[in-house]
């Protein structure tokens, strides 16, 4: 099985994805193409939110316009979303464009894939290789009966091939479904065939929360396993959210380690502070902390340091007080409700390990 950590590392900017390379996290522009300022004012606001790859769609010749003004502005890798005209593709890449996203299939003839992979190869500029199982060449589909995920990996390595033709190997595949099931089996499948890095997706997954369950578990069950280079969680909500999601994400299952990881118990019967209300305004107040530090909040000042004595720092709640906490070891008592939280943050702003 081709990891992350054994297929080929592609380079975008000084962003790598693939070859051992930690994974990274994209979303993409909502801003209409035709909103010049309102693409650069979102960039800027994913650039600053943590996203690390940055795709906006060029659906006509103006749209080339995009690149360099959300270049001038924003650092982060931009990837041009092409769809059936392969002139776009070669005007982003004359305009500077850090990566392309096609689909080789609906942009012609080899000459026109040719001419695109050889901008590419010339420019330094890697292509992704976008199949969607609602998007699959009629000839595959009459062959599966269904956009199977065998169905999908075989466009897949198709379009690897044409690109491999004319001596392209800068190449990022993608194969995403809305059924979670059909997009876990297609890139389980292709981690078995394909030597080049995966972009991870449940495509049209839905509004934020559906959206993230479903992503968590299509994305998530495959990072556990080695497989994927680089995430999106697509959401029918503001980008940025979608940026939030695929980082706690990779929190969540130990991928990154910047940030606060949060914990916090369910609450039972032996709760006597509002601790949903601590727990929630917690998680807000910490989420733009940047050191490695596990918080936790617990309901029951009996059991909660040692329920959670492996955070770094915590705090445990009685008869409207609670206690903070340091390594499973109480450093403060009877500190009212409505003081804990201010508590917990100071003591994170001069926590050294």
């Amino acid at each position: 099985m081709f990891t992350n950590d054994l297929t080929v590392k592609i380079k975008l900017k000084d962003i790598a994805i693939g070859g051992g390379a930690p994974v990274t996290v994209q979303s993409m522009l909502s801003v209409p193409s035709t909103d010049i300022e309102g693409n650069v004012r979102q960039a800027k606001a994913l650039a600053q939110a943590g996203c690390e790859i940055i795709r906006v769609a060029i659906p006509d010749m103006a749209a080339v316009s995009l690149i360099p003004a959300i270049k001038e502005q924003v650092q982060v890798p931009l990837v041009a979303d092409i769809h059936f005209d392969y002139k776009l593709a070669l005007e982003s890449v004359a305009a500077g464009i850090d990566k392309i996203r096609i689909n080789p299939g609906n942009i012609g003839d080899y000459d026109r894939v040719k001419a695109v992979a050889n901008a590419c190869s010339n420019a330094g500029v890697p292509i992704r290789i976008g199949v969607n199982s609602g998007s699959l060449e009629k000839d595959i589909l009459a062959k599966y009966g269904a956009p199977t995920p065998e169905a999908m990996v075989e466009s897949g390595l198709y379009h690897i091939s044409l690109l491999e033709k004319f001596d392209f190997d800068q190449i990022v595949l993608s194969l995403k479904s809305s059924d979670t099931q059909n997009m876990y089996k297609a890139y389980s499948l292709a981690a078995e065939k394909c030597r080049y890095p995966l972009h991870l997706g449940v495509t049209e997954a839905g509004t934020l929360r559906m959206g993230i369950i479903r992503s968590a578990a299509g994305i998530g069950g495959l990072l556990l396993r080695g497989i994927g280079g680089t995430i999106r969680v697509s959401l029918t909500d503001d980008p940025i959210n979608e940026v939030y999601a695929a980082k706690d994400l990779l929190k969540g299952i130990g991928m990154r380690t910047d940030g606060v990881r949060f914990v916090s118990c369910p609450t039972c019967g032996r709760t006597r502070v509002n601790l949903i209300a601590l727990a929630k305004e917690a998680e807000e107040r910490l989420k733009n902390v940047n050191k490695n530090l596990t918080v936790a909040v617990m309901g029951c000042v009996v059991n909660g340091p040692g329920e959670a004595r492996e955070a770094d720092l915590g705090i445990a709640c009685g008869v409207g007080c609670g206690v903070l906490f340091k390594k499973g070891k109480v450093i403060s008592e009877k500190i009212s409700e409505d003081k804990l939280i201010d508590a917990l943050e100071a003591e994170i702003k001069k926590y050294e390990g």
